[in-house]
């Protein structure tokens, strides 16, 4: 099962010129990228590494879907708590869905105090359900959501859910203190890389096929891990961007979807790559761009501004599809900038669009990855997850790093309690 398809022809120097790979640049990180994918083949065997083994699962989500059940029962908004991957993922999962039996899932990732105050002004308490992720389960910033939000709420009695690890943690302390359960996170999965388990509770109660996500997933996995690393698309993107990063010096990766369901994606991308790879003075600075968006706010720097990035497109097939521009009752002749779109979808737009962005790039000697998806299924999303955390996973092997700390975060946390103890 083949759910998208990766191009890197417009990432060499035989078609973009001297600003791309030649076979000699490449050649070292393929080679280093399949004894990574040995390993990854090990760890899925000797289930070392709950990222490739979680999405054969099925246990947890049966376990899930009365609590979900019971949210979409009772409440009409449910706020998800948490922030970084405890939100990025479930959020992007839950663009997916336009079930309108569903509660309005409101993912909340970070403390201004206005965004809860008309949150708070626009909601009932007693029909609003609360989800608070946290792995370490000391996350400040989710603890005083939560702490916030239980105020707010007051005597309702609608469902509320803590999720984080096990063991003496302040988030399982306030469950137990206010009487609501506390589901276990698996202490190997790091947030960023929880897409395919803190994702599942909000996706089950927004109505998301998981069972595809994860099936989906499944398939990415198996294609990369039982190819060589020329042939493993994951392994393949890895290597490029390291190539990229080290050969020419390219610190920039942008990923440019043509979907707007995958708008929260780049997102998700954004940290898993930043906060994965960052390290020792090595990584690439991930970018998240929207196309069409963002053809009139970043194109004019990524076409005519310094050559140091990387460019991922994920297009999707558009063409046909939507409303149709329809000219006709206006008075005629009709003007120039207007007669070319008469009888075209607003589908066919955007597939002009990307195919033009995807051709400007390449004729300005930028290197493209091209990502193609048929239709945004949840399996086809998930096994886009599972290649963006292969390749990330298999990236920080070639650079020689741990992809799943992050220790330089620490000293802002440790900076963030002293400025509190010491406030006036």
């Amino acid at each position: 099962m083949t759910l998208y398809a990766q191009n890197i022809d417009a990432c060499f120097a035989a078609t973009i010129g001297e600003s791309g790979l030649t076979d000699d640049h490449l050649a070292p990180f393929t080679k280093r990228a399949d004894m990574a994918l040995g390993q990854l083949r090990q760890a899925h065997a000797d289930r070392s590494m709950p990222h490739l083994n979680i999405v054969e699962e099925t246990a947890d989500i049966d376990a899930l879907r009365p609590h979900a059940a019971q949210f979409r029962a009772e409440c009409s908004d449910v706020l998800v708590l948490g922030t970084g991957g405890s939100s990025l993922g479930g959020a992007t999962l839950c663009q997916l869905t336009q079930d309108s039996a569903a509660p309005q899932l409101h993912f909340l990732a970070n403390v201004d105090p206005l965004t809860f105050e008309r949150l708070f002004a626009g909601l009932n308490p007693a029909s609003t359900g609360i989800i608070a992720i946290s792995k370490s389960g000391g996350t400040a910033e989710t603890l005083a959501q939560l702490l916030a939000v239980l105020k707010w709420r007051g005597t309702a009695n609608t469902p509320v859910i803590a999720i984080s690890e096990p063991g003496a943690r302040p988030l399982r302390q306030l469950a137990a203190h206010f009487d609501f359960p506390c589901l276990d996170h698996d202490p190997l999965l790091g947030g960023r890389f929880s897409v395919f388990s803190t994702g599942i509770l909000p996706g089950l109660i927004a109505g998301i096929d998981v069972d595809g996500l994860r099936a989906g997933a499944c398939a990415a996995r198996d294609q990369a891990l039982s190819a060589a690393a020329g042939d493993s698309a994951p392994a393949l993107g890895a290597a490029v961007n390291c190539a990229f990063m080290t050969a020419l010096n390219n610190r920039q990766a942008v990923l440019m979807p043509y979907l707007d369901q995958l708008d929260r994606f780049g997102k998700w991308y954004r940290q898993l790559w930043a906060e994965s790879l960052g390290k020792k003075g090595h990584g690439s600075t991930p970018i998240d761009a929207l196309g069409t968006v963002d053809q009139h706010s970043q194109l004019q720097l990524y076409l005519d501004g310094p050559k140091d990035k990387i460019f991922t497109i994920i297009t999707g097939r558009h063409q046909g599809y939507g409303p149709t521009i329809d000219i006709t009752g206006l008075t005629a002749p009709l003007p120039q900038d207007l007669a070319y779109l008469a009888g075209r979808t607003m589908g066919d737009l955007m597939a002009a669009e990307q195919q033009a962005t995807i051709d400007s790039l390449i004729a300005g000697g930028r290197p493209v990855r091209v990502i193609s998806v048929d239709r945004l299924t949840a399996d086809c999303l998930g096994a886009l997850f599972m290649h963006f955390t292969l390749e990330t996973i298999i990236a920080a092997d070639l650079l020689a790093i741990d992809a799943f700390d992050q220790p330089a975060v620490e000293d802002a946390k440790i900076r963030t309690r002293a400025y509190l103890t010491n406030m006036d």
